[in-house]
Parts: C-alpha cells; structure tokens; sequence
C-alpha cells in the first residue's frame, strides 16, 4: 500500500514538473528555444524570424512550419511546448561563439 501512495505521488510530481517546463513558442528568446533538443542557434533564428515574418503561432503544430522542422524534430520537443503563458525553461547558456558575435555589435 505504502509503495502504491509512494510510486503515485513521485509520478505526480514528475507530471506536475514536465507540465511546468514549458518554452512558449510566441514568446521565448532565441537562447530560450535552444533548451529545446536539437534546436541549435541556426534553428532559434530561423523560428523567431518566421513568428516576426507570420504572427504568433496558434497552435504548436503550426511550430513545423519553419523549413527544417518536421515531424521527427518536432516529436523530440513537443511535450515542452506552449503557446500562452510564461517560457519556464532556463535559456541555454552562451556559446564561445555567440559571446564572440555580441562583442563585435
């Protein structure tokens, strides 16, 4: 019995934190969307120009609209995604390069 109440508070506060972990696709920063997998500096650009060029997103299907992001991408994050609220995921951290780059501007 006691394992039972143990095994679904742990599944419940594992729920609760996925749930919480969320990047807001009409929101988040191009550090913000690299938290995602396999979402890299290239790919952040290019989803923050198509949200500049289009509009919000109005659902996070509409997310595999940005060329290069189909369904096996697309399936590695989705869990992670919003299009309302606050991004609750920390940004990535800086690369060399990106420091490199703000330096120059």
């Amino acid at each position: 019995m006691l394992k039972k109440v143990l095994v679904g508070l742990m599944t419940l506060v594992a729920s609760i934190g996925m749930a919480l972990a969320a990047v807001n696709i009409n929101t988040a920063t191009e550090q913000e969307l690299q938290s995602l997998p396999g979402i890299g500096p290239a790919k952040a650009k290019q989803i923050v120009d198509h949200r500049k060029a289009n509009g919000n997103f109005k659902t996070i299907d509409d997310l595999k609209n940005v060329k290069g992001i189909g369904d096996k991408t697309f399936d590695k994050f989705k869990g992670q995604l919003a299009i309302s609220g606050p991004t609750t995921v920390e940004a990535a951290p800086a690369k060399k390069d990106d420091a490199k780059a703000e330096k120059k501007k």
